[in-house]
């Protein structure tokens, strides 16, 4: 395939960015998004120019590194899939596609089609844990009954790699699908009990200071999602917020 490239190109985030054409040809259907800018970035190292700064590591859909904006939708036209995973044959010969980075006042520009996302890491690090006795008392996970149903969804809210196309999908750049999963993945298990009322409040509260904004309703976080991560985690996470309010 022949293909036109408008990528976005940007030094820093304070720059002015812009979208710089690219024409690129040979693009094998079975070759990933990835490596087709790997095989642009070639080119233009050979011609003695920058090539385009993204953020990617295992390449295998399970890190959330390779986050972009492709054609307005994030990680491209596919469902289901990161951009790393997305092959190019969802494209047709003679396509014009947009490469942008992800939208939101939380994911500051660090060059190119890279942001830095370490607002989602101090969410985290806000509540998403719990404290552990490693004393040498510690009790058998397996040993605690916990409904069959409570497990399966809290491993499927714990897919959720943090890679951010909820926020880039979402008119408001809201993080809530993301915090909500992480809320989810620990209010669902009697070893995220001790800490819940803590938990909610401060990763809620954190989400708030780094300026991400409030859920739209829309539910484009869910299908953009590239794990599916449900919107029965938002509907949780603002029981819990509630319950965890009127505790005081």
């Amino acid at each position: 395939m022949n293909l036109t490239l408008k990528i976005w190109r940007q030094s820093d985030a304070n720059s002015k960015g812009k979208l710089v054409d690219y024409n690129i040809s040979g693009v094998e259907g079975d070759m990933s998004f990835l490596e087709m800018l790997d095989v642009l970035n070639e080119d233009l190292v050979n011609k003695g120019e920058e090539p385009v700064v993204f953020d990617h590591d295992c390449r295998e859909g399970i890190c959330g590194a390779c986050s972009l904006q492709i054609n307005g939708e994030p990680h491209g036209p596919d469902r289901l899939v990161t951009t790393c995973q997305l092959h190019m044959r969802k494209f047709n010969d003679g396509d014009t596609i947009y490469i942008e980075p992800f939208r939101a006042k939380a994911f500051p520009v660090i060059k190119d089609l890279m942001v830095d996302r370490a607002s989602f890491d101090r969410i985290q690090q806000s509540g998403g844990y719990i404290s552990v006795n490693t004393s040498g008392n510690t009790q058998d996970a397996n040993a605690i009954p916990i409904r069959k149903e409570d497990a399966d969804d809290a491993m499927d809210a714990a897919t959720c790699i943090g890679c951010g196309a909820c926020v880039a999908a979402c008119k408001n750049a809201s993080a809530m699908l993301f915090t909500s999963a992480k809320v989810s993945q620990f209010a669902l298990l009697p070893q995220g009990q001790v800490e819940a009322t803590e938990r909610v409040m401060a990763m809620v509260n954190q989400m708030d200071e780094e300026g991400f904004g409030n859920c739209t309703n829309t539910g484009a976080c869910e299908i953009e999602c590239p794990k599916g991560i449900s919107l029965e985690n938002i509907a949780r996470m603002n029981r819990e917020y509630m319950k965890a309010s009127m505790k005081g």
